[in-house]
C-alpha cells in the first residue's frame, strides 16, 4: 500500500490489531476531543457518530490522500451505555451488572480518505459467568478494567469472565477486523 494511514486511536489493542492485518506503516495520532455520546439514539449511531467525530478530527490534520481509520467500543446492557470506568467504584457497578448475563458489545468504525468518509458498526453478543464480590475486587486492583469499555478486557484476565462470545471476537478488543477488511474492499484497498 502507497498510501499514508492513520489509526486515530491511542488504543494499544487497536494498534496491535492493525500491525496483525499485515499494517506496518501507519501513524498513531490519537483524537483528543471530548467523547459526547449522541442521546437517545440506538447504539449503532451512538458508536459511529463517537467515531466519526474522532476521524474527522485527525484528518482535519492531513490532506485527503491520508487513509484516516477510527473507532469507538461501548458495551451496552438494558438500554444502558457502558464505557470507560471513571473510578474504581464505577468499574465495580458494571462488572457487578455484567456478572451472570449476556450483554452486547458495539464498536463503531469509520474512515476517511479522499475526502469521502464511511461509518460502520458491529455487534458482538458477550456472555459473562457469575462472578463474587472478591473476583471483581481482585481484578479491579489488577487496574486492567480502568480504561476499558465495560471495564473488563476479553483479551487480558477479562477472558476469565467470558463464558461465550457470538460474534467477531476483535469487535470486543476495539477493532472489527473482519468489517474493516469489507470496509477497505469496498473502497478499492486490499490488506492481503
Amino acid at each position: 500500500m502507497n498510501m499514508k494511514i492513520v489509526l486515530a486511536s491511542g488504543s494499544p489493542r487497536r494498534e496491535e490489531l492493525m500491525r496483525m492485518l499485515g499494517f506496518r506503516d501507519f501513524e498513531v495520532h490519537p483524537a483528543k476531543g471530548e467523547e459526547h455520546p449522541p442521546l437517545g439514539k440506538k447504539p449503532e449511531e451512538i458508536v459511529c457518530a463517537l467515531a466519526s467525530a474522532k476521524a474527522e478530527e485527525v484528518a482535519a490534520l492531513y490532506g485527503s490522500d491520508t487513509l484516516v481509520i477510527a473507532a469507538d467500543t461501548i458495551v451496552w446492557l438494558d438500554g444502558r451505555l457502558l464505557g470507560k470506568p471513571h473510578s474504581e467504584n464505577e468499574a465495580r457497578e458494571m462488572l457487578g451488572m455484567l456478572s451472570g448475563r449476556e450483554h452486547e458489545v458495539f464498536t463503531g468504525l469509520s474512515l476517511i480518505w479522499q475526502g469521502i468518509e464511511t461509518c460502520g458498526a458491529e455487534r458482538t453478543l458477550v456472555r459473562f459467568r457469575s462472578l463474587s464480590s472478591e473476583e471483581i475486587d481482585r481484578y479491579i486492583a489488577d487496574r486492567e478494567p480502568m480504561d476499558k469499555a465495560g471495564a473488563y478486557g476479553a483479551q487480558g484476565k477479562g477472558a476469565l469472565f467470558t463464558e461465550r462470545i457470538e460474534g467477531d471476537f476483535y469487535n470486543v478488543m476495539g477493532l472489527p477486523v473482519c468489517r474493516l477488511g469489507k470496509m477497505l474492499a469496498e473502497r478499492g484497498v486490499s490488506v492481503l
